[in-house]
């Protein structure tokens, strides 16, 4: 009974005392980090003090070490920053002076035994120049050994860019004695990217083996391994080699590795057109509403995406600037130069809330355009619905008065927005890199596309849209408010040229003639799909985005790759004028 009435209590004690034993297990089992550098640092007084054959050892021995404080303090010798200070016993205390230094240009001394500051017999800190003690005697031959050693450490930083840096630069540098080393580290490492390096490193410095049977298997080797680097090594070993069978698999390794270069930079391509063509289709998905479904050649779409980029970048230094916000106007009135501002208190952005003004940016860069393209089509276009020159024409001015205010604002030269960290960067699948900015941009372009899908065939404004663009007469007389329709309409298209605004400030710098960059090959874009169509909008985007990366990658020259796709889109349209779908009109006029 007692223990049915006590077992909670016994069982709370029952795990205190287990997680208690486990823990003096793990601290018993683990060395204490004080003691292991400890050790390390007696190893590294040997190595200093002692000479010949019996350094050479204690060198090997920190090599092996994989400690930090040994990279550092190695990497200081091979600086002529070991010092040494003469003790009243005699006996030499290898010492490091401190990086800040007192007004006489002197710094304290820390030992390298204990990594305390060196003190006098009363307990004062010392202080010196760098002139009064000297530096640890080296050599050329010194200096290669505690280099390797260098190199070996570097082999095990926990960072494993940094491990795959050392191991390239191992590789590089065509050392046969660094092969040891490497396949040491090969048999403990646990990254695959860096036990590629390791691999593709040996196979290099193999190359430079005497016996042609090891060059063989070494040129197989990078063949398998698909090393891009190991290019130049190969066609030098097959342009040298004596033995035939040895420039016969330098051949065949080198045809390997094309092969491979080939399929990168294709699906490398591939992908470049398709980011491409995301930032095309949203930037013509907006035109294809405005100028497909409402007839209207809006020249100022162009600036439509400036307003997007420009809101970015304002969100940007509004988090940077402690949410505080200042304009100056250029205007002068006497010689004197008017500006207003409001200037909120607050604190400056940092970390993961500064990190996320894009994701702020975004809903504000679609609104700020929508706006705007709201107040254009209120002041200009709703009086030239069915006159598309004139709305050109007139469209070409507000895009005209729009740069200056630009220019005005923000000044002639771009404005810098910067990326978030979780936008910069990559990852490589089989060599091939994929950026996530532009993984971003064209998930987020599917996202839009299927909106702006949802919006025109699933609600009720998708239906009003779709009925005035087929008959407007028809439609106002079936009561739709054809007037607050077009409103409604143009505000959505301006803003979706706003959001592409926002993915090309991620990409390139922003600047008042941003926009017109991009309008031209809008406007290509929404004849090819043909005009009102959402579905042939995308089919042109991406094909023209992808065509356009195609063809640079094979003509190397920009230029005449857009001169190209150009002149395709020309004879496309001269056989079917309405483009890939055609859009089907009840307006008799």
């Amino acid at each position: 009974m007692w223990l049915l009435k006590h077992r909670g209590a016994a069982a709370k004690w029952t795990l205190l005392l287990a997680v208690a034993g486990w823990l003096a297990g793990a601290l018993a089992a683990a060395p204490a980090p004080a003691a292991a550098d400890l050790a390390v640092r007696k190893t590294l007084i040997r190595a200093i003090l002692s000479e010949g054959q019996e350094r050479q050892k204690y060198i090997s021995a920190l090599a092996d070490s994989e400690s930090k404080l040994a990279r550092d303090v190695l990497v200081a010798w091979t600086q002529d920053e070991i010092l040494l200070y003469p003790a009243p016993d005699g006996t030499m205390v290898p010492v490091l002076l401190e990086d800040q230094q007192d007004a006489d240009g002197r710094a304290r001394a820390i030992r390298v035994e204990d990594g305390a500051f060196l003190k006098d017999g009363k307990g004062a800190e010392m202080r010196f120049a760098s002139g009064d003690l000297n530096s640890v005697d080296t050599d050329m031959r010194l200096r290669s050994t505690v280099q390797q050693a260098i190199d070996s450490l570097t082999l095990a930083d926990p960072d494993p860019d940094a491990r795959r840096s050392a191991v390239v630069k191992l590789g590089n540098s065509q050392k046969p004695k660094y092969i040891p080393v490497l396949e040491a580290r090969l048999a403990r490492e646990t990254n695959g990217d860096v036990r590629k390096a390791l691999e593709e490193s040996v196979a290099l410095l193999q190359l430079g083996d005497p016996d042609p049977a090891t060059q063989i298997a070494a040129s197989e080797r990078l063949a398998q391994l698909k090393a891009l680097g190991s290019i130049d090594v190969l066609k030098r070993l097959e342009a040298s080699a004596r033995d035939p069978r040895v420039a016969a698999a330098a051949a065949g390794a080198i045809k390997s590795i094309n092969a491979h270069i080939t399929t990168v930079n294709f699906f490398g391509t591939i992908f470049r057109g398709l980011s491409l063509g995301s930032i095309l289709l949203v930037v013509a998905l907006g035109l294809a509403i405005t100028f497909g479904l409402m007839g209207i050649i809006n020249m100022a779409h162009g600036e439509m995406i400036a307003v997007g980029a420009y809101t970015c970048y304002v969100v940007q230094n509004i988090f940077g600037s402690g949410f505080g916000f200042h304009v100056t106007l250029p205007f002068s009135f006497g010689g004197r130069m008017i500006s207003f501002g409001l200037n909120l208190p607050g604190l400056n952005a940092t970390g993961w809330l500064y990190q996320s003004y894009f994701l702020i940016a975004l809903p504000l860069s679609f609104f700020a355009a929508a706006a705007a393209g709201l107040i254009v089509e209120r002041a200009v276009i709703q009086f030239l619905y069915r006159r598309p020159l004139e709305s050109l024409l007139a469209t070409w001015g507000v895009s005209l008065i729009m740069q200056q205010l630009f220019r005005m604002f923000f000044g002639a030269n771009n404005v810098q927005v910067d990326s978030p960290t979780w936008l910069l960067g990559h990852f490589t699948i089989d060599d091939v890199s994929f950026g996530y900015n532009r993984l971003f941009v064209i998930s987020l372009a599917v996202v839009i596309v299927f909106g702006t899908w949802l919006l025109l065939t699933k609600t009720p404004l998708g239906l009003l849209i779709r009925a005035v663009m087929q008959n407007r007469d028809m439609a106002s007389c079936m009561g739709v408010r054809t007037e607050r329709v077009n409103m409604m309409t143009f505000a959505f298209g301006s803003g979706l040229a706003g959001l592409a605004g926002a993915f090309l400030s991620q990409i390139g710098n922003v600047g008042p003639s941003l926009g017109q960059s991009y309008i031209v090959d809008s406007f290509m874009t929404v004849v090819v799909g043909g005009v009102g169509s959402i579905v042939g909008t995308v089919c042109s985007a991406v094909g023209i985005g992808t065509s356009d990366q195609v063809l640079q990658q094979l003509l190397g020259s920009p230029v005449m790759g857009k001169i190209i796709v150009l002149a395709v889109i020309i004879l496309f349209l001269q056989w079917k004028p309405g483009g890939l779908f055609s859009t089907r009109n009840r307006s008799l006029d």
